[in-house]
C-alpha cells in the first residue's frame, strides 16, 4: 500500500459495493453515477497500491484484498460518524441495513421497525430478507447483509457465536399443536407427547431445530416420531393439524384456528430464544446501532 491518504468517501463507496453487490446499485444509493463509481474505485485502488475488484460476468466483485478493506472501512467510517456525532449530536444517522430473519420476527417485529424508521429516521431504511438461522448466518459469513436474526430452542441450544457479537433478544413458550379433542388431558411434555405417539409429526423444513426437540421429547416419553411432514410456514402447520396430517410445534402466541387446540409444555417446557448476530466490530455504525435498539424494544418479552 503506498503512503496516499484515502478518501473516506472512496471507503464508503467499496462498502457500499461490498453490501449492495453492483456498482449500478451503489450509484442508485449514493446518488451519482455508474461511471463516477467506477472512476473513484479505480482512484481507490491505485491509493490501496492492490486490486480491490475483478470482473464476475457483467458486474465485479471484492478481490479478497478489496473485503479486507471494505472491513476496515466500517470501523473507519463508524469512527468519522461517531465524531461527527459528537460534534454535532443533532447530526441523523443515515444508511441502508440489511437483515436477515426468520418469518415471525420479520413479521412481528422488523415491520413495525420499518414504520418507525420511516417516519422518525428517514435517512435509514431497512432491506428485509426471510432466512432459517443457518441461511441468515451464512449471508452474515459472507457479509452480504448486516444483522441476522436467528433462533435456537432451550432443548436444542445452538452455538451461535463463531466470531460474531450476538445479543440475546428474549424467548417465547412453545407447545404441541394438535387436532382439537376437549377430551385430551395436560400434563408434563413427555406426557402430552406420548398421547400422540401413533400420529404423524410435522417439522420445518428449513431448520432441523424442531425435529430435534420432537426426537429429545419423544425419547423421554419412550417412543420415535414418524416425521411425515415437513413445512416452513406456521399457518400451513396449523393447517395440515387440523386435516389430520400429523401434529407439531408452535408458538404459544400463535392464534389457535378452528379445529386445533394448543396443548401447553411442562417439565420441560420449550422456549424459543431469539438473538441478533452481527459481525464483530460492525455495531459502532450509528445506523446498525439504532435499528439494533428498536429491535430489542420491540422485540416481545
Amino acid at each position: 500500500m503506498n503512503n496516499a491518504v484515502m478518501d473516506p468517501r472512496r471507503l464508503e463507496l467499496l462498502l457500499e459495493l461490498s453490501r449492495l453487490g453492483s456498482m449500478r446499485a451503489v450509484a442508485e444509493t449514493m446518488q451519482v453515477t455508474t461511471s463516477t463509481v467506477s472512476q473513484q474505485l479505480a482512484v481507490l485502488t491505485r491509493e490501496a497500491g492492490t486490486p480491490l475488484t475483478e470482473p464476475a460476468g457483467r458486474r465485479v466483485r471484492l478481490t479478497p484484498a478489496g473485503r479486507r478493506l471494505a472491513d476496515h472501512a466500517v470501523t473507519i467510517l463508524a469512527a468519522i460518524e461517531a465524531a461527527r456525532v459528537d460534534l454535532d449530536p443533532a447530526a441523523a444517522p443515515a444508511g441502508i441495513v440489511r437483515v436477515a430473519s426468520f418469518a415471525t420476527a420479520a413479521r412481528q417485529v422488523l415491520l413495525p421497525v420499518a414504520r418507525i424508521l420511516a417516519g422518525q429516521h428517514p435517512r435509514v431504511s431497512l432491506h428485509i430478507h426471510e432466512h432459517e438461522p443457518a441461511e441468515a448466518l451464512g449471508l452474515l459469513a459472507d457479509d452480504a447483509i448486516d444483522l441476522a436474526l436467528i433462533y435456537d430452542y432451550n432443548l436444542a441450544p445452538a452455538d451461535f457465536r463463531r466470531g460474531l457479537t450476538v445479543r440475546p433478544l428474549g424467548s417465547t413458550r412453545w407447545g404441541l399443536g394438535v387436532p382439537s379433542d376437549p377430551g385430551r388431558g395436560r400434563g408434563t411434555a413427555p406426557e402430552v407427547f406420548g398421547r400422540f405417539r401413533d400420529h404423524d409429526w410435522i417439522v420445518n423444513s428449513r431448520n432441523t431445530a424442531d425435529d430435534e426437540v420432537i426426537r429429545l421429547l419423544g425419547s423421554l416419553a419412550g417412543f420415535e416420531p414418524r416425521v411425515a411432514h415437513s413445512a416452513d410456514s406456521l399457518e400451513l402447520v396449523q393447517d395440515m393439524i387440523v386435516a389430520g396430517l400429523g401434529v407439531g410445534l408452535l408458538p404459544a402466541r400463535q392464534p389457535a384456528i378452528r379445529g386445533m387446540t394448543l396443548q401447553p409444555l411442562h417439565h420441560p417446557r420449550l422456549l424459543l430464544r431469539a438473538y441478533a448476530a452481527i459481525r464483530r466490530g460492525r455495531l459502532a455504525w450509528p445506523p446498525l446501532a439504532l435499528v439494533l435498539d428498536l429491535i430489542k424494544e420491540g422485540f416481545p418479552g
